[in-house]
Formats: structure tokens, C-alpha cells, sequence
């Protein structure tokens, strides 16, 4: 019995620090992406060759410029994994000319590709209450609407979006 419950004891160890060294090994590869596309960017900025202004990145995803406040601090792109953290001075609040609000936090995560905005973290819409916004996307170049994912996929005039709006402090995201 004690050799059976040995042997137990050992598999599940085993599979323990297999899993365990998986994931060290995940966070060393992201860790190491992470610090290849910073370095870059250095690069790029001693070339001078700036990065592309947000709206013009979210332009050329077929997505509304103005997504975002003016006030961004600034973005990361991490090209390889589509991921886009976008930096804030702080949490705060934009009004749009269809009468919407977006809050935003310190940082906004999300995965960028064509026409779409996914998996998005730091975000809020004000329906009757904020709610999450977890996507943002837009059907077609030639289409005049976005479909912001709050709960729900909601449709909204995507020329609401096209300009970059101010946005003001708020205590809390």
C-alpha cells in the first residue's frame, strides 16, 4: 500500500512541476517579447522613427480614430501577438457627439486586428449603469456603424467615434 501511495504521491508531483515549468517558461517567452518590441521601439525613436500616432494606427485597423481621448499617455503594440495596451495619464471619462460616455482606466488592453477590437480590459460604457465594454468592431471599411460589446452588441454611429475627444478626470474607473 505505501509503495502504491508513493508512486501516487510521485505522478502527481511530477505533473505538478511539469505544469509548473510550462508556465515559467510561458512567462519567460512573453517576457522576453515584451522586451524585444520595447527594444525596438528605443531603437526605432535613436533612428527617428517614431511610432504611428494612435489614431492612425486605429485607422489603419479599420477602426474609428477617435476609440480612444486625446490624452493617452501612450500605446504598445506588440506586433507578433496582436496585443494593444493603451497608457493614461489616468482613469478617466469622454463624452461622444452621440451622446455616449467611455470610461477609461489608467490602462487599456485589447487584441487588435482588422475592423476589430477584442478581449478588451479597461473599458466602460454607460448604458443605465457602466457596464464592461469587452469588444469593438466595425463590419466593413464602408460601413457606417460600430458594434461596441457591453453585455450585449450594440450598434452606434461610428462617426460619433472619428475624432478624439477630450476626456476628464474621474476617481474611479
Amino acid at each position: 500500500m505505501e509503495k502504491a501511495m508513493t508512486k501516487v504521491g510521485s505522478f502527481w508531483i511530477s505533473k505538478k512541476a511539469k505544469k509548473e515549468f510550462s508556465n515559467i517558461a510561458d512567462d519567460l517567452s512573453s517576457i522576453s517579447g515584451a522586451v524585444e518590441e520595447k527594444a525596438k521601439r528605443v531603437i526605432d525613436k535613436l533612428k527617428g522613427n517614431p511610432p504611428k500616432a494612435l489614431p492612425d494606427l486605429l485607422r489603419e485597423h479599420n477602426l474609428p480614430p477617435g476609440l480612444f481621448p486625446r490624452n493617452i499617455t501612450c500605446y504598445e503594440l506588440d506586433a507578433s501577438r496582436s496585443k494593444l495596451v493603451v497608457h493614461l495619464p489616468s482613469a478617466c471619462e469622454a463624452s461622444f457627439k452621440d451622446g455616449s460616455a467611455v470610461r477609461y482606466a489608467k490602462r487599456v488592453k485589447g487584441t487588435l486586428s482588422r475592423g476589430k477590437l477584442e478581449g478588451i480590459e479597461g473599458m466602460k460604457t454607460k448604458v443605465l449603469v457602466w457596464v464592461k465594454v469587452t469588444g469593438v468592431a466595425v463590419e466593413s471599411h464602408k460601413s457606417n456603424k460600430i458594434w461596441v460589446t457591453a453585455g450585449v452588441k450594440k450598434p452606434r454611429p461610428r462617426d460619433a467615434y472619428e475624432t478624439a475627444r477630450d476626456a476628464i478626470p474621474v476617481d474611479e474607473f
